[in-house]
Order: C-alpha cells, then structure tokens, then sequence
C-alpha cells in the first residue's frame, strides 16, 4: 500500500533543519509521515462501513465525471475541463472531516472530489461543465471546475494561481472575531506555493493563530513544470518551516486512510484554536494539466505507468477488500451505478437552458434595493478640513455597526496612519476593530475579500496610490469579478481608501493618480471627493453600500483650505453617480474631479472679470459618472473642457472627452479640449513637478483655445 515515488523517500531525519516541536514519524507498511503532531494510524475497522462505500463511491462519481466531461469536450458540449484524476482520496479525507455551512472553503480548480464530499451532485457538476443558465456555481459565467456556494461556505474560485491563499485568511480571522468553532478549508497545488501570497497568507495565519488548514496537494507538476524546478527543496512542506506557529504535517495523499488521520489531528489542533496547520499531501497526476495540455510531451511513458499503480481509488477498493467492505462483485456493481448515474445527469443538463444573452450585463454591481437615504439639504455644521471629515465618518460607522473593521499599514494605536485620517479609532473602539495589517498590501485586500463574505464590512488603507499595484492580483482577478463570477450569489462589499495625487512633492512613488487604471474594471464603485463635506458623505454612504469601493482621497486637499466645508451630521449620506454644479455659467463647462475642481475654479473667477461664465462640475464620483449632468451642462453652453490630473494620454479624462463628442456631437460649436498632466512619471523636484502636472495657467490656455476656436 501507499506509495514509493514521493512519500516514502522521507527517512526519520525529516529534513534536517526542521523546527519541529514533536516530529514523530510513523513507519509502518502502510503508513508513513512528518510532521509536527504524533498520528496513529486509522483502519477501515475505524469506521462505519457504509460511511467508508459512500466515500469510495464519491470517489468513483468524481472519477467518472471527470471522464464524462473530456468526452463531452469532444462532442462539443462542454469547453474546458481540469480535471482532479489523482487527488481523490485526500479530498475525501478532508470532507470527510469538514462541516459544509459551518467550516468555510477556499478552494481552487482541481477539488472536484471535495466539492462532491461538500454536498455537490453530478447535475450540479454537469451543469456547470456544460455552462447552463441553472449552473448553481456561476450561472455559466465561470469555466467549468470553479466551484462556489454560498450556502455551503465554499468561496467562488478565480482561475488565478494562488488567488485562494488570502481570502482564506480574512474568513479564519473573521472566524476568529466571531468565537465560531470552524476552520477553513484552504487548498492548492505544488505550483501556487511559488506565489507570494502564499506566503503572506502563512505569515498572517501563523501571527493570528489563524483556523486554516493549508491543503497543498503536490502531484508533482505546475502544468509542465517539475516541483524540482519550482520549489527549494522539492516540496512546500521545507518552505513552511520557517513560519513559527505554523504547524506541519506531510502525507501520502493518494492513501485515504493515512489522510484521514493526519487531517483528523490537524482540523483538532485547528479547532482548539492552536494555530493554523500546512498539511502536504503527495499525489499523483492521472490527467494532464487540463483538457488544453498534452502531458505527454513533458511526461514519459514509464512515468505515468508507475503514476497509474498508485491510483488512490485502486488503493481505496483493495483496502475495502481486504477488510471485507466490498464483497465480489461490489466494485462492478457501483461502478455500472455510478456510470448510469453520471450519464443520466449529462443528458439532463444538456436539455437545460443557456443563459440568455440579456442576463449577460447583470450582476457585475449589487442590483438590489440599497435602502440608503440620501440628503438633499446642505451641511450646515462647523467648517472642518477633508482628513477630519473622513476620521469623522469613520468612528460613526464604526459606532454605528460593529462589524465595520478597519485596517491597514500604521493605522492603529496613536498614530492613526501618515495622514492621520484613522487616529483615535482603535482607542475607542479595540484592537480587533483597528488594527494594523502587515506591510503586504495584497494581504490587505486579500484578506478584507475573506472578511467580507463573512459578513463584516472591512474598510481598509492602502497606504498611497502608488503602492496598490502589489495587491494587483486581488483587485482584479479576486474582488472586481466576485459577484459576477457568483451569478450574484456572493458579495464583495469593502472599502478601499486610498491617497492620491500630486502637488506635494512626492516624487515618483508618491504622486500618483490611479483612477483610469481601475475604472477600466467592472465590478468597482469609485469615488473622488474635492470637499470635506463630499468626502464624509461619500464614505458613510459607500460603507454602507454592497460592492466593493475605491475611495481615493487627493493627499493635497487633507489640510486644504479650499477643501474646508461645514461638516454635515452623522445621517449625511451622498449617492454615487450624482456630480456637484460647483458654480453655473453660460459659455463652457469644464468637467473636473478632485484636486482639479480648486484650480478650475481659481482659474473662473479669473475670467468672471473679463465677463466669461465658466460652468464647474465636480464629478465626486467617477465609476458610476453622471453623464446626464454632464451632457445637460454642455447642451447649454456648447463647449467643453475636461479636466484632470492624471496623464492625458489614455487618462480617466480621455473616456470623458469621448462620451461628450459622441453623444452631444451636435450642440458642440467647438472640439472638446482636455488639459490634463504629461505622459511622464512625476519628478521630484519644485520645476519638474509644475512642468508635469496642470496648473492654473494650463487650464486658462485650454479654455481661452475652446473659446476662441
């Protein structure tokens, strides 16, 4: 039993420089493993008989659907497949253990096995390989073997290699916050352990004693690529030694009991609130990579020869042979039902419906009723700066709900971060609700997509514009497609504040202006403010609101005078999607945001004097933008002029340019003008900074040219 190739190559040293605490290794025919806990061994006597035929019989179902799926492929019923061939018997193991709708799951492309062992059926499965209107995953809006449930707690996956890493975390720790006996389920193959966040996600775990059970199941390849060429040391279980107060644990994966036992003491350890575990689970690869790769010609013939004599579902039929589980004529028996029962779930998924193509816009924002009541009266209460307005609003809707977290680089304790726009809040309200996260901001974000689906509403800092790009990965391919890749069934609702801008000598990796740059993703609301007022309503509104938030603060405005605005009362909410007439007028409007609508309006009241009515819209919003305002104001006044900080090529104000031009052509008695910063990073010093960024006088030259046209 077991397997030679991988997991008996251990010897009793482990690896050497290990920091185990109670490495026991038990070496027995058919039991072997490291790690840091004491395991006895498991027998098929352990269990319920019948339990131990509904576990191989899953294993079959999973076998089998795999095998249904690439012929479908080649009828041309089905458009990918990536298959779990190999894996079963871990993922057995482990669902075996877990509590679908307590435990919470974040898994990746390859748990088909564990998704069945969760609760899933082969309709289920079917319809969502054959991308069917009724696929309960994603409603055809996600390949086939990305799984989600919200009632079952299982995350829906993104395609991206170890995108699962830092969700996982955030939902452990809001396990944690929430006193809730549960783990989460976090799996991956040798290949994701490359990725930083993989990292990231023990180190937090590890600091927070975190309930996450790492499944890092190693069959060998990352597509074509060896785990020798891949991982120091040849597998993940030598990376994770380093991380103190992270548990190890390595097995025979394609054995299940040898799994069962390990997992069983981990997701113990894990429950008693010990800390996380990394369990390495050494497999086979009975497929290629997926229904687009031929691993033939990576693979030799001998390779996937010996590959097929540790079939961990062979494994699994021999051992309930032995131990009388499975009687003559068992095995053909079940495999004619399981056969049967696929096949009469692919032909019924087959009649099912395609999506529609007019369901193919919905659910890339939330389409429900927001209950939000917005104010119409203005803010009446003392004069406040914007960095004030926003702490502001912060502690009331922290006070106001409980689940509002709020996180990020230097944001806790006295300092409140480097603006401090977050001073005070972990005074009043704990360290659980203020606090400060590593300096990883792809930690921050990834870890705020797990707080969200469990139901608190993170509001984090990314600490300037300029250094949001580490956390790429989960922007785009974690927290902007979450609900659409759910068919609407999971949310992603956080705040993301971010410092932007220029005009403080910031240099290159301080000045930064991002908007064009997410605005091109569907999925995100974004918010700019140019006042005090504006900035405090905006935020309560968008915490209070059901999609993820980008909300940029322009650095210059924090202490600005020009930004000072009575502050409005704890209920002043503003909705997004509804632009500010900053000031009417008759012979052109400029449409602005942020630092910008100052400068426009110096710039206006300059040109009151020689009797030229200059109309001012600040956006405050720019995903979703209010055209209607904006067409309605140069409907009026003919010209336009936009303006705006970032580079003018492909800047946000590009895109506005061409919405004005296309849909108000014929009331223009002249081109639209953009005045916006130049197409080069921005320098340092006093001369080159004003040189590259609009000034006053940038923007008097562009309207003088519309005007004059």
């Amino acid at each position: 039993m077991g397997k030679t190739s991988k997991s008996k190559k251990a010897t009793a040293t482990g690896d050497g420089a290990s920091n185990s605490v109670n490495l026991a290794i038990q070496e027995t025919p058919s039991f072997q493993m490291e790690g840091d806990f004491d395991v006895q061994p498991v027998l098929p006597s352990d269990f319920d008989a019948e339990e131990l035929v509904r576990i191989y019989r899953t294993m079959l179902t999973s076998r089998r659907l795999d095998e249904k799926m690439l012929t479908l492929l080649k009828q041309g019923k089905g458009f990918f497949h990536i298959g779990c061939a190999g894996h079963e018997a871990t993922q057995a193991a482990i669902g075996s253990l877990s509590r679908p709708g307590q435990d919470w799951f974040s898994m990746y492309y390859r748990d088909l096995m564990m998704y069945l062992m969760l609760g899933g059926t082969e309709q289920d499965v079917m319809l969502h390989h054959m991308a069917k209107a009724d696929d309960p995953n994603s409603g055809g809006r996600q390949m086939s073997e990305h799984f989600s449930s919200k009632e079952r707690n299982i995350l829906t996956i993104s395609s991206s290699v170890g995108a699962q890493f830092l969700p996982a975390v955030g939902a452990a720790l809001a396990l944690q916050r929430d006193g809730k006996d549960a783990f989460v389920y976090c799996s991956c193959g040798d290949g994701a352990t490359s990725q930083g966040d993989f990292h990231e996600a023990l180190n937090w775990a590890a600091r927070a004693a975190a309930p996450v059970l790492f499944v890092v199941q190693d069959n060998g390849y990352a597509i074509s690529v060896p785990v020798k060429d891949q991982t120091a040391g040849g597998s993940a279980y030598k990376l994770a030694r380093g991380y103190e107060g992270l548990a190890r644990i390595k097995v025979d994966g394609t054995d299940f009991f040898q799994t069962y036992a390990a997992a069983k003491v981990a997701i113990e350890h894990i429950r008693s609130g010990q800390g996380p575990v990394c369990l390495v689970a050494d497999l086979v690869r009975l497929l290629p990579h997926s229904s687009s790769d031929n691993h033939a010609k990576y693979r030799t013939p001998e390779e996937l020869e010996a590959e097929k004599r540790e079939d961990p579902i062979l494994q699994m039929e021999s051992r309930l042979r032995e131990a009388g589980i499975l009687k003559e004529g068992d095995v053909e028996r079940l495999r004619a039902e399981v056969q049967e029962r696929v096949n009469e779930a692919a032909a019924w998924a087959d009649m099912q419906a395609d999506p529609t193509p007019d369901s193919a816009m919905k659910h890339v924002l939330f389409e429900g009723d927001s209950g939000l009541e917005f104010e119409s009266s203005e803010p009446s209460g003392e004069p406040i700066v914007m960095v004030d307005a926003i702490n502001h609003a912060l502690h009331e809707e922290m006070e106001r709900n409980a689940k509002v977290i709020v996180y990020g680089e230097d944001v806790a304790g006295g300092k409140g971060g480097v603006f401090t726009a977050t001073r005070e809040l972990t005074a009043a309200f704990g360290t659980d609700r203020c606090f400060n996260a590593p300096l990883a901001e792809a930690s921050i974000i990834g870890t705020a997509v797990g707080f969200a689906s469990a139901g608190f509403k993170p509001v984090v800092e990314i600490q300037f514009g300029d250094y949001i790009w580490p956390a790429l990965q989960m922007l785009r391919n974690q927290v902007a497609s979450y609900r659409y890749r759910s068919n609407g069934e999971w949310g992603c609702p956080m705040v993301i504040r971010v410092p932007v801008g220029g005009y403080i000598h910031g240099g290159l990796c301080h000045s930064q202006n991002i908007e064009a740059f997410f605005a091109h993703m569907p999925g995100f609301r974004i918010a700019m403010p140019s006042t005090a007022a504006d900035a405090k309503g905006l935020l309560k509104a968008a915490i209070r609101m059901e999609d993820p938030i980008l909300f940029m603060e322009h650095k210059a405005l924090y202490r600005s005078a020009a930004a000072r605005s009575p502050e409005p009362d704890a209920e002043y909410l503003l909705p997004f999607g509804k632009a500010r007439i900053v000031r009417e007028g008759t012979d052109l409007t400029i449409v602005t945001y942020g630092m910008m609508v100052h400068k426009a309006a110096n710039v206006a009241r300059v040109l009151d004097k020689e009797g030229i009515s200059v109309e001012i819209i600040d956006l405050r919003t720019l995903l979703p933008v209010d055209m209607d305002t904006i067409l309605a104001s140069v409907m009026r006044t003919n010209r336009a002029l936009v303006v705006y900080e970032d580079h003018e090529f492909l800047g946000y104000g590009a895109e506005l340019a061409a919405q004005i031009a296309d849909r108000a052509f014929a009331h223009l008695d002249a081109p639209v003008r953009r005045v916006a910063g130049k197409f080069a990073p921005i320098a340092f010093a006093d001369p080159l900074e004003r040189e590259l960024l609009p000034q006053d006088e940038d923007i008097l030259t562009g309207i003088r040219a519309v005007l004059n046209y």
